[in-house]
């Protein structure tokens, strides 16, 4: 299958086939599909580096809470109550939702992992798939281990490829270290991501020390876990020796500002540092419950402003830097490939609308799309299949019809 982008703003003819970009600024060649992106500019499409698609259906739920009691009261005893029909259907409406504010690939981890998956397969997208791996609830090591081989199994044979298997042991304070150092041995053996929380609160820093005498990231080096295969999600509490050790074992920070804000959880993610240490730092929005939505931009924007606000530099995490966070950077984490405009990508692309009056004028379009407007996507493009045309995603209404019905059972449900 093969589609042309005629006559985008900054690329001219955009030419895709079988997933891939063919040529850029090339001539109006004949192809299947056709769309007119006059008045839209063309750029890669958003990675989305940490969340937990499905708490979508806990949107609104629970908000202003402190933490412990958010957690305790709130969302844990709601979480053992899902099913896979219900993780389905909000995956569902993560889909949805970050089709319209465009994200192409996201990095989930979530309960019933099997159910997020055909959530995804049949929205388009691309998902790396994890079940939370947690071993303090009684399960065995060997149940565990079982289960997530099983997983990877399926994940690798039922699904398409834009359905990628991973491990997803939640944090060092909810898994054991046996399982800990197995999940970084069948991830290196079988060349799949660990997704994994690390120092998101300074209690789980003061824990570990406690328990181990080591801070998190140095104890998950001690045990060999570390390594570039690793996407630790948050990495907020560290101090030089764990950004150093981060960046030796060439691991990738998720960041997650507006969940990290909205959680209150102490201080800013040491941003400068990380970089200048070369940390591969993406963005993630977490989950709906902590931060109430999925749209990249805005999670982009509040990533550029907390880090100028925290260190009082008005030049830290300038525009470019950020589009970049939720494009190149996150497509590396991914290893997905891609996250550029470019001859041999794959073709996981956004039409972003530029006749809109938050985008004029346009001096600078990196500019207006993190500061002005987190709303300015038009078309929305993964592996080569245009999953959004002016705004509208087949299907939508029956979507957020389901996934709203799944909700408000889940809240009553005894």
């Amino acid at each position: 299958m093969s589609l042309l982008l005629k006559e985008t703003e900054n690329y001219g003819n955009v030419y895709i086939e079988d997933g891939r970009i063919t040529e850029v600024n090339c001539a109006p060649y004949d192809a299947d599909s056709v769309i007119d992106a006059r008045g839209r500019a063309v750029v890669p499409g958003f990675v989305n580096t940490h969340t937990h698609a499905a708490m979508t259906l806990f949107r609104g739920y629970a908000d202003d809470i402190p933490l412990q009691t958010w957690l305790a009261d709130w969302i844990w005893p709601l979480e053992a109550k899902l099913t896979a029909e219900d993780v389905y259907w909000g995956t569902k409406l993560a889909c949805l939702e970050m089709i319209k504010t465009g994200t192409t690939a996201f990095n989930d981890m979530y309960w019933h992992a099997l159910a997020s998956a055909r959530a995804v397969d049949e929205m388009g997208l691309r998902g790396v798939i994890s079940n939370v791996l947690i071993d303090i609830d009684g399960r065995s090591d060997e149940e565990v281990q079982r289960d997530n081989r099983r997983l990877t199994e399926q994940l690798r044979k039922d699904y398409s490829g834009r359905v990628i298997p991973a491990l997803g042991p939640h944090a060092i304070y909810t898994v054991s270290e046996e399982s800990l150092c197995w999940t970084a041995e069948f991830a290196r053996k079988e060349d799949i991501l660990v997704h994994i929380h690390v120092s998101e609160t300074e209690q789980e820093v003061l824990d570990c020390i406690e328990k181990t005498r080591m801070r998190p990231v140095e104890y998950l080096d001690h045990i060999g876990f570390l390594g570039p295969n690793v996407i630790a999600a948050h990495s907020v509490w560290l101090n030089d020796r764990e950004i150093a050790l981060l960046s030796k074992h060439g691991v990738k920070v998720s960041h997650n500002p507006t969940s990290n804000m909205k959680l209150a959880v102490g201080q800013a993610m040491r941003y400068s540092a990380l970089s200048s240490a070369g940390v591969n730092i993406s963005l993630g929005t977490d989950g709906c419950a902590s931060n109430n939505n999925l749209n990249m931009l805005e999670s982009a924007k509040f990533a550029s402003l907390l880090q100028k606000s925290a260190t009082d530099r008005q030049t830290v995490v300038p525009a470019r830097e950020a589009l970049e966070m939720v494009t190149k950077n996150g497509a590396e984490a991914l290893r997905i490939g891609g996250g550029e405009i470019k001859e041999g990508a794959p073709a996981d692309m956004l039409l972003i609308d530029l006749r809109l009056p938050e985008m004029t004028p346009l001096h600078n379009l990196d500019s207006n799309m993190i500061y002005a407007s987190s709303g300015c996507v038009d078309t929305t493009i993964c592996d080569g299949v245009v999953l959004m045309q002016n705004r509208v995603v087949p299907g939508e209404e029956e979507i957020m019809r389901r996934a709203a019905e799944v909700a408000y059972d889940l809240v009553n449900r005894p």
